[in-house]
C-alpha cells in the first residue's frame, strides 16, 4: 500500500501512467467502446467494475494535463441526429475543473470517427464498465513543473 495514491489505480495502471511522456494520450472508454480493436497498438487496461467518472477523478489526481494544447481533454461528439443526452459531460467538466485551472475550457469535442482514429494512436486505453453513452474521454499528458 502507498499513501496518497487513489486505491482504484492498480499497479498496472500506475506503471502505464508513469511510462507515458509529454503529449501521449490516454483514453478512458465507456463500456460500449471497442477498446481491444482500437487498442491493438496500445496498452489496454480493463477496469470493467468501475465507472468513467471515478477513474477520471483518480487519474487526474496524478496526471498532468498538457498546457501546450487548447483542449488536453477531448470527448466523443454525439452523432448528428442521435437524440441521446450526455449528462456525464457535466460531471467530467466538474472533475476537470478541480484538476486544471482552465476548467471546462480545457475540454474539446471530436467527431466520433475522428475520435476512433485518434484512439488508435493512444498510448493506453482504459476499458471501464461505464454505461453512459458517449462517455469516452481522451486525455493528453502534460509535464510536471
Amino acid at each position: 500500500m502507498l499513501k496518497g495514491i487513489p486505491k482504484i489505480l492498480s499497479p498496472e495502471l500506475l506503471k502505464v501512467l508513469c511510462e507515458m511522456g509529454h503529449s501521449d494520450r490516454l483514453v478512458i472508454a465507456d463500456g460500449n467502446f471497442p477498446a481491444e480493436s482500437m487498442g491493438k497498438n496500445a496498452k489496454v487496461i480493463r477496469m470493467d467494475g468501475h465507472g468513467a467518472c471515478e477513474v477520471l477523478e483518480a487519474i487526474l489526481q496524478l496526471f498532468p494535463l498538457d498546457t501546450y494544447v487548447e483542449h488536453p481533454v477531448n470527448l466523443m461528439e454525439v452523432m448528428p441526429g442521435d437524440p441521446v443526452k450526455t449528462p456525464i459531460w457535466k460531471s467530467y467538466e466538474d472533475i476537470v475543473a478541480r484538476a486544471d485551472s482552465r476548467g471546462g475550457a480545457a475540454i474539446g469535442h471530436v467527431e466520433r470517427f475522428a475520435f476512433y482514429e485518434e484512439a488508435k494512436k493512444a498510448y493506453a486505453i482504459i476499458a471501464t464498465g461505464e454505461g453512459a453513452l458517449y462517455a469516452n474521454v481522451m486525455l493528453q499528458k502534460g509535464v510536471v513543473v
